[in-house]
């Protein structure tokens, strides 16, 4: 019993310091969780790597962004944009699983990130894949 609990306990901990929190936000994928990390947020979404993709590619459009460049090895792409502005956005997608992807998304140059942005961005990629 208390190896149990003891698992149960430090099997998260453990989660959060090797960098694997998206596991946990994964679950609560249909909340709408965000974690920050180092000026970017992210989010994990029920969909599969392309649609994903197909996704955040369209938000960027729809929001006027010029895509400036577009990174894919299958399972991670690298979307770099810029804002009307000139604001630099770079969006970042990975699959976990084969209907699971992580999606990080930062606005801004280093130092200064722009939170607002970043979640509109969010919520326009979860319309996208409803």
């Amino acid at each position: 019993m208390i190896r149990t609990l003891s698992l149960a306990v430090l099997l998260p901990v453990y989660m959060f310091i090797s960098s694997c929190g998206f596991i946990v936000t994964g679950a609560a994928t249909g909340a709408g969780v965000y974690t920050y990390m180092e000026g970017s947020l992210l989010r994990t979404y029920q969909a599969s790597f392309d649609q994903t993709n197909q996704a955040c590619m369209e938000t960027l459009k729809s929001l006027k962004m010029v895509i400036i460049e577009e990174k894919s090895d299958g399972l991670h792409t690298t979307i770099k944009a810029k804002r009307t502005d000139g604001t630099p956005v770079a969006v970042k997608t990975a699959m976990i699983e084969p209907r699971i992807t992580k999606v990080s998304i930062r606005s801004g140059v280093l130092g200064i990130w722009d939170k607002k942005v970043s979640e509109l961005i969010h919520a326009s990629i979860a319309q996208r894949l409803q």
